[in-house]
């Protein structure tokens, strides 16, 4: 189920929110929450890949494994 969130924006943010929804064709709230998704969805590092990173970097200082590139 949905849910609401109250979000407070200066003006310029959020002319330029609704800016880009105008020009996109969408509402105000379904910009900022694609917006939101896709920031955390390219920067968000989830517990799977925390494992895999902390396993690469004891591999690295072990000196185990080789580079490509």
């Amino acid at each position: 189920m949905p849910k609401t969130v109250t979000l407070r924006l200066d003006d310029a943010t959020y002319a330029f929110f609704r800016d880009c929804a105008h020009a996109d064709n969408r509402t105000l709230s379904n910009m900022i929450e694609t917006a939101a998704k896709r920031h955390l969805e390219s920067a968000y590092v989830g517990p799977e890949e925390q494992r895999r990173i902390r396993a690469g970097a004891r591999d690295a200082k072990a000196r185990r494994g080789r580079m490509i590139g």
